[in-house]
């Protein structure tokens, strides 16, 4: 009940903070047409934000141990056994060995390509996830599920790092391919849901990572991402400004 009753609140949040933006962007007409326009994204970069308060929150406070261990001893049993390799596959698509050369190649498409916003946004996004995982770690240090034998992984258990990386990386893959490609944004977008959800599914099936810290890692790096490009998208506005005769 208390989960269902913290779950109502989030709701709460998510909507109140959805409508007050939604009054105030009608202060201003240019405002109320992008809001309009983006209100969906908008929903959902609330609601990653509010989740991603609440959850931090209940790990630091230590209030979510129950639900992890439920949650993650049910995965367990539910799942069969000859699962495993593809879940291992499936983190290897989020770890540095697969993510930096992936990175590395379209970074360098881009640039041949003379996108230099995307390969930097990109280029951006993958390191300030890296940052953030590295200083994430370091500061909660929350231990790792010991809940069956399972391989080391370096570093504590908040955030999943997989998880995190991959979020930011395919956030930013998905904004390249929306504003180069807008016919391709709705299978992108999908594409882009499903590899975070498989690789944060996986962390959990290898029993690596609680639940909490895998929710908490894939709303960071989508707002990681959409802070980066908005940074950049108003740095090259006032660039633009700049330049003009």
């Amino acid at each position: 009940m208390a989960w269902l009753d913290e779950g109502v609140e989030l709701l709460v949040a998510v909507v109140g903070i959805f409508l007050g933006l939604s009054l105030l962007s009608r202060r201003n007409a240019r405002w109320s047409q992008g809001f309009e326009k983006r209100k969906a994204a908008v929903l959902l970069l609330v609601a990653a934000l509010v989740v991603l308060v609440e959850v931090t929150a209940d790990v630091l406070g230590q209030e979510s141990a129950a639900f992890d261990r439920v949650a993650l001893l049910s995965i367990h049993r539910v799942l069969p056994a000859g699962l495993l390799p593809m879940f291992s596959l499936a983190t290897h698509s989020g770890s540095a060995r697969f993510l930096v050369p992936l990175v590395s190649l379209v970074c360098l498409a881009l640039a041949w390509r003379r996108h230099a916003f995307e390969a930097l946004q990109l280029v951006l996004s993958t390191a300030l996830a890296a940052g953030v995982v590295y200083f994430a770690k370091t500061a909660v240090d929350r231990a790792r599920p010991a809940l069956w034998d399972t391989r080391w992984y370096w570093g504590s258990s908040f955030p999943s790092g997989h998880t995190l990386s991959t979020a930011a990386v395919s956030t930013a893959l998905y904004l390249c391919i929306a504003r180069l490609r807008p016919e391709w944004r709705r299978p992108a977008f999908a594409c882009a849901c499903a590899w975070v959800a498989v690789v944060a599914l996986s962390r959990l099936v290898l029993g690596v990572h609680w639940p909490t810290d895998v929710v908490a890692a894939a709303c960071a790096g989508l707002l990681i991402t959409v802070g980066v490009n908005a940074g950049l998208s108003i740095v090259k506005r006032r660039l633009g400004l700049v330049a003009a005769p």
